[in-house]
């Protein structure tokens, strides 16, 4: 098994494929914490070592509350993954943020219930800081990317992550806007976090599929979807420019989280 792979993409809602890489092989992998959310495909592109995997699996056969977020980081960290780049789809909690845009985002806040979001266990504690969640290197190079192709993208959102499967009700799309967030996601949580214990750069970048609930236009799963497969494209280019701008030495302090996280 290669253990030299330098890029780990985690494809999310509509992107099962990442259509990039050259000679692809597929690897099948189990892990401590079990199956991987499908087979893992690796390759080259432009010169860079990639690894890809859907995390809603191949056919979105898993739902968000149901991805072994654990194996998955697990997989990349064994296959040598030292940086982490995440896509996914969001709802807009602000108007300004419009179905199409893309988002970075630069905080998070937790509302889910009962994933498991850490690799520590009996014997092993883990205080983990993610006072700064996400690879300040991997979101310079998105932001570097996206003024290159002239993106519509929103820096420094903050992100809500709900437990789904369901989209939130009207009271609770209410709250979230109050606490200022920006989009909300069933996936970033732990998702994240896992990635810091793993001492692995992590960074995603959203799709704006939709408005929540607030905006009284109920979200349906169609129109998601409608929205994510005119935009498949331009997550793929801007996936393409982006391995290329990643920096392959690490200068930021992610290699390091562990240092003064474990008693």
């Amino acid at each position: 098994m290669e253990k030299d792979i330098e890029i780990g993409i985690f494809g999310g809602t509509g992107i099962y494929d990442s259509g990039l890489l050259e000679n692809p092989q597929e690897i099948n992998m189990d892990t401590p914490y079990g199956k991987p959310s499908d087979v893992i495909t690796t390759g080259v592109f432009n010169g860079r070592k990639i690894a890809f995997l859907p995390r809603h699996g191949k056919k979105h056969t898993i739902p968000p509350h149901m991805i072994n977020f654990r194996a998955n980081i697990w997989a990349f960290k064994q296959l040598g993954v030292t940086r982490i780049i995440a896509p996914s789809a969001v709802g807009s909690l602000k108007e300004e943020l419009k179905p199409g845009h893309f988002v970075l985002p630069s905080q998070f806040l937790d509302f889910t219930k009962a994933r498991k979001g850490s690799f520590s266990e009996e014997g092993r504690v883990i205080h983990i800081s993610v006072a700064e969640p996400f690879c300040p290197e991997i979101q310079s190079s998105i932001l570097k990317v996206a003024s290159n192709q002239n993106m519509q993208i929103h820096k420094d959102c903050t992100y809500v992550c709900i437990e789904g499967p369901r989209f939130s009700t009207k009271a609770e799309s209410k709250l979230f806007r109050t606490t200022g967030a920006d989009v909300i996601g069933m996936t970033l949580v732990p998702e994240c976090q896992l990635s810091r214990e793993a001492q692995i750069c992590y960074a995603s970048i959203s799709t704006v599929t939709d408005y929540d609930v607030w905006a009284e236009k109920p979200v349906t799963a169609k129109e998601v979807l409608e929205t994510l497969s005119k935009n498949v494209e331009r997550t793929k280019k801007v996936l393409a420019e982006l391995i290329g701008k990643i920096p392959k030495t690490r200068s930021c302090s992610c290699a390091k989280a562990l240092e003064e996280a474990e008693f």
